[in-house]
């Protein structure tokens, strides 16, 4: 994926995001006796941990892959001055994590569009919410369902998705299954402003802002006829609850 232009465009962004919040913290704790925790949902073999490591964060890499994760492990005992741990789990199955242990989390790449199910994605989303402390930032990134006006027959595949959503309460408006880097069936859920505020604030997360991303994935822009994808900065607000 190296010469996919999104990969440094959502790695800078991220960074750049980690930062400000590692600085923060800082200037608010004259002396800390940890390193803040930072969860990498959706982590592959690293290639967003092992920078976020080098920031002074510890870094739990959460992936389905175990060979993935065997990479990552691999590349950590190479690096012993990196702080990455793999964790092998189902982004929808987080309960092996504790209420409210890591500072901040992230998941890149459009790593939420492929959890098939709204009632997934919002179970996912709520377990961030349970599993970061109160001020803790998620970052995620997702692709825009009407940049498929833009694309070669993407207006059939928004019509075709649209009549499966309406027939089958197990499909989803905005759900695509196309080849892609050999794979013959890689599924990926498209996303609306819309859905993804009552997403955020169905998890009790609170949505910060959104950065549009062209249609080319090499910047942010301002256009909503251009943008191709989203950067989604969300935050645990104190006293937030949610209702059963």
């Amino acid at each position: 994926m190296a010469d996919t232009p999104l990969c440094t465009l959502d790695r800078d962004f991220l960074l750049d995001h980690l930062r400000q919040q590692r600085g923060e913290t800082a200037s608010q704790t004259k002396s800390e006796t940890h390193s803040p925790l930072v969860l990498d949902l959706g982590c592959g073999t690293g290639r967003l941990a092992f920078p976020a490591s080098e920031l002074g964060f510890e870094v739990v890499g959460v992936d389905l892959s175990q060979h993935m994760l065997e990479e990552l492990a691999a590349r950590s005992e190479r690096e012993p001055q990196a702080c990455v741990v793999p964790v092998r789990a189902s982004l929808v199955e987080l309960d092996c994590f504790a209420d409210g242990i890591a500072d901040h989390a992230f998941c890149m790449f459009s790593t939420l569009g492929m959890i098939a199910g709204e009632a997934n994605r919002l179970r996912f989303l709520r377990h961030v919410h349970r599993i970061l402390r109160d001020g803790g930032t998620f970052v995620f990134h997702v692709h825009r369902r009407w940049a498929a006006l833009t694309e070669p027959g993407g207006a059939k595949q928004l019509l075709q998705s649209w009549l499966r959503s309406r027939r089958s309460p197990t499909d989803d408006f905005g759900d695509w299954t196309y080849a892609y880097r050999g794979l013959p069936d890689m599924f990926m859920h498209r996303f609306d402003t819309r859905e993804l505020r009552r997403l955020i604030t169905a998890s009790g997360l609170k949505l910060q802002r959104i950065d549009r991303i062209n249609l080319t994935g090499t910047a942010t822009t301002h256009s909503p006829f251009q943008t191709g994808g989203y950067f989604l900065t969300t935050q645990k607000v104190s006293g937030t609850f949610l209702e059963e």
